[in-house]
């Protein structure tokens, strides 16, 4: 039985934290400035995070490790097993040559790659992060824009940026519903608040996208179809979380956003296109081969379109079944509770934490919902059970460096978690006072960043945030909400996000690379989060605040 503590170095907050930090520090300063392999990085601070757990904080070298083993198991089961099997129908419609298709209906749409962006990594992305959420967009669009030319490169940008807004509601909300749970704040109260700030946000990231294909002349010439779709996105995703259902936020926004795109681009159109070089296997070409571009000019019929889009109407059509509660209800059956072997922690107060409790919702995680839409597109491309399982293959190949770097950040969020080092930074910053209305993003920022999941960012700090609020005589539900909305920034520089998108582009060992193009994003937008916090918590905003 381990104990908590939260001040382990002279009885200092201030000195405790800036040793619980150190595990993170070192993770992001090989990533972006050492430019060292993911996996490597994480691996190092994973062993810097135990030691700092046994030698510092006093825990059992055995419960840290068991710790690290529920991480990694984390890790793999829901989120990997989300991942891989999105990867999977991806790779399906690349066997069959449907994605072709797909990627020539995108282009008749428009051929200019900042509208691609958009409608692909932002509106796209967000209908996939409110459907399956834990990485999937970052996979799925990252390699249809590569499939349109895009650089590899650029592709996990584009894809790592985009998938910021939409985060909160993610997996039909399940963010702001476990932020209920921990908070015991009502989950509609904090989806409406939440849905006051990211579409703000929302607002500037088609913008950003178009800024990160074609510079500022991009956004001078194409302007009007980024502030469309964010402008369409921001209301949807207020109106729907405010006024409809918070699960259903995303969904609606996506859909609406990518509609505007599509009927604006019909009446007015950028006066100098903008396509970018050709992207031949992976990197860039002068010239394009004869096969691509008979592949990029060969009409479609119909019949050929309609299956090339029928993954994804499969996977939203499987995905919205099983939100029907009494499907729901039936999948739930196969849910299982239990308890870590061997684990056993109590918070600094002394009460038996919840982290030891590993849940296996067989049915209802969205991995096996996107497993049986992936057996269904099989059917739907008249795939042949041993090329899908080829393909599955070759998909577990792909992602096998990334599989091994997220099992390792889930193991070192884990092993800070457990230990208290998570909760000792957290604690500090959250004697800010009435300042703290403008570090409260930052704490949900940070939680993304170490775990790449707004959930289980919710699940650390969501409590502590509701606490620092009543101490500072802060407005409690803004704080809270302010935890889920500064968590969508830190989605971007995640390692674990950051190895999806790495591996989904054929990037993998360059992580360091991408990290270096978005973190710029995610601070910039962080400190725009935090002032509109801080405002909000003021009698300038407080109109905003439920």
């Amino acid at each position: 039985m381990y104990q908590q503590v939260l001040d382990p170095v002279a009885g200092s907050l201030t000195w405790s934290s800036l040793v619980a930090a150190l595990p993170l520090l070192v993770l992001f300063v090989m990533l972006g400035v050492l430019r060292v392999t993911a996996w490597v990085a994480s691996l190092v601070s994973l062993a810097l995070a135990v030691v700092i757990a046994v030698a510092v904080y006093g825990m059992p070298a055995g419960q840290a490790l068991l710790a690290g083993t529920e991480g990694a198991a984390f890790g793999f089961f829901p989120i990997l097993w989300i991942v891989i099997n999105a990867i999977w129908v991806f790779q399906m419609t690349v066997e069959t040559g449907h994605f072709d298709v797909l990627r020539r209906s995108f282009a008749q749409v428009s051929d200019d790659h900042r509208i691609q962006a958009i409608i692909i990594a932002f509106s796209f992305g967000a209908l996939m992060e409110a459907l399956a959420g834990f990485g999937t967009p970052v996979a799925v669009s990252s390699v249809m824009l590569i499939a349109l030319g895009f650089k590899p490169l650029k592709a996990a940008v584009l894809a790592l940026t985009a998938n910021t807004a939409p985060v909160a509601f993610g997996a039909m909300a399940t963010p702001i519903i476990t932020l209920g749970k921990v908070t015991g704040l009502s989950s509609d109260t904090l989806g409406a608040m939440v849905g006051r700030q990211t579409p703000i946000l929302a607002i500037f990231v088609p913008l950003a996208l178009v800024i990160i294909v074609d510079g500022a002349r991009g956004l001078r010439e194409t302007w009007p179809v980024a502030l469309a779709c964010g402008v369409v996105f921001a209301i949807a995703q207020y109106a729907t979380s405010n006024f409809v259902s918070v699960p259903l936020a995303d969904v609606v926004a996506s859909l609406l956003s990518a509609a505007a795109v599509v009927g604006l681009v019909r009446l007015w159109r950028p006066s100098r296109p903008y396509t970018g070089p050709a992207v031949i296997a992976g990197g860039a070409a002068d010239e394009p081969t004869p096969g691509f571009a008979e592949r990029v000019a060969r009409p479609d019929n119909r019949a050929e379109t309609a299956r090339a889009y029928a993954p994804y109407a499969i996977i939203i059509v499987v995905f919205v079944i099983c939100q029907l509660p009494p499907v729901k209800s039936l999948l739930d059956r196969a849910t299982f509770t239990v308890r870590w072997p061997g684990l056993h922690l109590l918070s600094a107060k002394g009460v038996e934490t919840a982290l030891p409790t590993f849940t296996l919702n067989l049915l209802t995680t969205p991995g096996t919902q996107m497993l049986v839409a992936g057996v269904i597109t099989m059917a739907a491309l008249r795939l042949s059970p041993p090329r899908a399982l080829s393909a599955y293959g070759a998909t577990l190949h792909q992602l096998r460096w990334a599989i091994l770097t997220v099992m390792t950040v889930l193991a070192l969020a884990f092993v800070m978690n457990a230990s208290g080092q998570t909760i000792t930074l957290g604690t500090w910053m959250a004697g800010a006072g009435g300042a703290f209305a403008l570090l409260s993003p930052i704490l949900g920022w940070l939680g993304v960043a170490v775990t790449g999941s707004d959930t289980s960012s919710n699940s650390l700090f969501g409590a502590l945030q509701v606490t620092a609020a009543r101490q500072a005589g802060l407005p409690e539900v803004l704080m809270a909400a302010a935890n889920s909305s500064g968590g969508v920034l830190g989605k971007m520089i995640s390692p674990q996000n950051l190895a999806i998108a790495a591996a989904a582009v054929g990037l993998n060992g360059k992580e360091g690379d991408i990290f270096r193009r978005v973190i710029v994003w995610s601070l910039v937008f962080l400190i725009a989060l935090c002032a509109l916090s801080a405002l909000q918590a003021s009698p300038i905003l407080s109109w905003m605040v439920l």
